[in-house]
């Protein structure tokens, strides 16, 4: 069985993706990263294909009593994305999600805020929008961002990504436009497991990946 190529760190990915892109003819107008860990690559690809660089936020939804089990995720519009068999399989109810929606909404607001310095929200109309990130396990994050892009009138919707399970990639080739997966292993743990160096990043320095 082939094995899964490991990537140097996020911005070696990065530059690997805009190859890909590149080699598929996606001349995106903007690139939307998803923080944290998708700036380094938003970058390396904004750059590669000479385009803006942005954020797209999105916070997950914790189970109750165990907020790192992910039942759905909500953007910073209130688009969510809802993992039914982890709601259910959690003991969540309408009025526990819904209380976390909006307070997680809330969250991804002031996080996107943050990150903009000020700046306005892109208009998409009519842009072909490719979205970064570092990689995709269950992809609620993703799926969230995915929903609240769904309704800005962009004209294409491109998902690039280093690596994700081959079933969460089919299942979100389906929801948009194209998706862009250099590598879609069978035994996948953990995006963390492809990269030699895949350090935390932080906010702060997250944010310097805007600056241009």
């Amino acid at each position: 069985m082939e094995t899964a190529r490991r990537f140097t760190d996020r911005t070696e990915a990065g530059e690997r993706l805009a190859k890909a892109l590149s080699k598929r003819e996606i001349d995106a107008d903007i690139v939307l990263a998803i923080p944290r860990g998708g700036l380094p690559l938003g970058r390396a690809v904004a750059d590669a294909l000479d385009a803006p660089l942005d954020v797209v936020v999105a916070k997950k939804i914790g189970a109750p009593g165990n907020p790192e089990y992910a039942i759905g995720a909500v953007a910073s519009d209130g688009s969510v994305w809802r993992n039914e068999q982890a709601f259910h399989g959690t003991g969540s109810d309408e009025e526990y999600f819904e209380r976390q929606r909006e307070e997680e909404a809330a969250n991804a607001r002031r996080k996107a805020d943050r990150y903009r310095g000020g700046r306005l929200e892109p208009d998409l109309t009519g842009n072909t929008v490719v979205v970064v990130d570092d990689g995709v396990a269950t992809g609620s994050t993703v799926r969230a961002c995915l929903e609240k892009l769904k309704g800005e009138d962009a004209d294409r919707l491109v998902l690039a990504v280093p690596v994700g399970p081959p079933d969460t990639i089919d299942e979100l080739a389906d929801e948009i436009d194209e998706v862009v997966c250099l590598e879609t292993p069978a035994a996948f743990r953990g995006v963390g497991q492809f990269y030699e160096n895949f350090e935390q990043v932080t906010d702060e320095e997250a944010m310097t990946y805007l600056e241009t």
